[in-house]
């Protein structure tokens, strides 16, 4: 998923980064260059490039008024804590019509970095179902740096309407047939389902 380009990387002489002060746009932040004792602000101004090419990554008619501001700052000894508020307007298309459907999405988001993520997993079940992820889910493994641009893409990508539909459009009525036989359609259908479940119920008087 393509992140909103970004200045130079974060480093000890960065102002913006040391100090506390949010920057116009926000690079990756080194985590050798974050702080303990304060935290480190940021702001995600994407331009129109950029939210071009996430809008098509995310299969979106349009997006705009993109933004993604907040702050990493310790979380015990080890871990860092991403806190920020993203913002965005979304344009898709409606499931039922195709009309263009315009979304406001303004949300919380919050993602803890931990060197013990791997550690967090839980292991395989003795079933070999599969594997469960951690019960926290805003944890993330931390790596060389946390990069403030990519967790707004996964976010605004978590937050979009999974079934967007403009006001007043329905779906239709769903019809079952088969072939060569007369329609049987969901309101003919319901005299049946109850004289099933009358049925079921009988069978299962005789039994007791």
């Amino acid at each position: 998923m393509p992140t909103p380009k970004s200045s130079p990387d974060a480093s000890p002489k960065s102002s913006a980064a040391s100090s506390g002060k949010a920057a116009a746009s926000c690079a990756p932040l080194r985590v050798s260059a974050l702080k303990s004792s304060h935290p480190t602000r940021f702001n995600v101004a994407p331009d129109a490039a950029d939210m071009a090419a996430l809008a098509k990554e995310l299969g979106l008619s349009g997006l705009r008024k993109l933004s993604f501001q907040g702050e990493v700052q310790a979380d015990g000894k080890r871990d860092w804590l991403l806190t920020g508020r993203l913002g965005a307007t979304v344009t898709q298309p409606c499931v039922v019509t195709l009309e263009p459907v315009s979304t406001r999405i303004d949300t919380d988001v919050a993602r803890r970095f931990s060197p013990d993520f791997d550690k967090a997993l839980v292991a395989e079940t003795d079933d070999e179902e599969g594997i469960e992820m951690p019960d926290d889910e805003t944890l993330e493994p931390l790596g060389d740096v946390i990069d403030p641009a990519a967790v707004m893409a996964e976010a605004l990508a978590l937050a979009l309407p999974l079934y967007p539909r403009k006001d007043g459009a329905h779906l239709g009525e769903a019809v079952f047939t088969a072939e060569g036989a007369e329609p049987l359609t969901e309101e003919k259908a319901k005299p049946f389902a109850g004289l099933a479940a009358l049925k079921a119920q009988m069978e299962g008087g005789e039994d007791t």
